[in-house]
């Protein structure tokens, strides 16, 4: 059993932690596997939200490059494979997720390590927190969804000012900017941040998953297309105990009972 993951059972919703903090939580293959089989037990274990935070000062450095030095190969590295075989696969992972994902970004997050945290549906930062697009600084582009995300997030202004200077931003700027949810003072952010995982799993966690699939598809669809998303949406969230149970309860003046179906 690898310790680079530690995965905590809350009952209903799941704490993750990147677990190597003597390397800024970087990246090596072992925990990348470890990280993708937390986050599939939590979903097949019945899971109603996620927590995601990193063990230590930091919380990803993104790749451990002593894992991808081409000194000590005979060829130059794949990071194609690399990026087809762990990044891509665990972005797609989290997306997919039918619950919401929340980002404990208790650092800093560079690299690899702050695109995974965009990547999650829900980002609250530390106010030490730093957020950096180091790629330029070793030749590369932001992969793990970050030259996907932070145009739509920020624009292309700043999108391409982060990446190619590879200058820091703070949690509080990040949270101005809108690439963040919320930036908290240090000590707030886990008890907030597990409050928020606590509420998320008692919540209709039907239509939340339902919710996260249409602001995600929104980036691609039409808006015609997209009204008929929001109409097969509501639906099937009509056709629901939850929401059935939520107008009960509204009109009952009484706090819902949710059972994430």
């Amino acid at each position: 059993m690898t310790d680079t993951i530690v995965a905590r059972n809350h009952g209903n919703w799941v704490e993750i932690t990147l677990n190597r903090p003597e390397r800024l939580n970087s990246f090596t293959d072992e925990m990348h596997r470890a990280l993708r089989a937390a986050l599939e037990s939590a979903r097949d274990g019945g899971a109603r939200a996620v927590l995601l935070t990193g063990a230590g000062r930091g919380f990803c450095a993104g790749q451990d490059l002593g894992d991808r030095d081409p000194s000590k190969t005979d060829g130059p590295p794949d990071l194609g494979n690399t990026v087809r075989t762990f990044y891509a696969p665990l972005v797609r992972l989290i997306r997919a997720l039918d619950m919401p994902v929340i980002c404990a970004v208790n650092g800093v997050a560079a690299g690899a390590g702050a695109n995974l945290a965009l990547a999650c549906d829900i980002v609250l930062a530390a106010e030490s927190a730093k957020f950096i697009q180091s790629f330029s600084k070793v030749g590369l582009i932001p992969d793990t969804g970050g030259s996907w995300h932070l145009p739509r997030l920020l624009g292309e202004a700043r999108a391409k000012g982060l990446a190619l200077t590879a200058e820091p931003i703070s949690a509080a700027q990040a949270a101005d900017w809108g690439l963040i949810w919320k930036a908290l003072p240090d000590d707030d952010l886990m008890p907030e941040a597990r409050a928020l995982a606590e509420r998320f799993a008692a919540g209709p966690t039907l239509g939340y998953a339902q919710t996260k699939r249409a602001i995600q598809a929104a980036a691609t669809n039409t808006l015609s297309d997209h009204l008929e998303l929001e109409a097969d949406a509501m639906k099937l969230c009509g056709e629901s105990a939850d929401y059935a149970e939520g107008v009960s309860a509204f009109l009952e003046k009484r706090a819902p009972v949710f059972r994430g179906k």
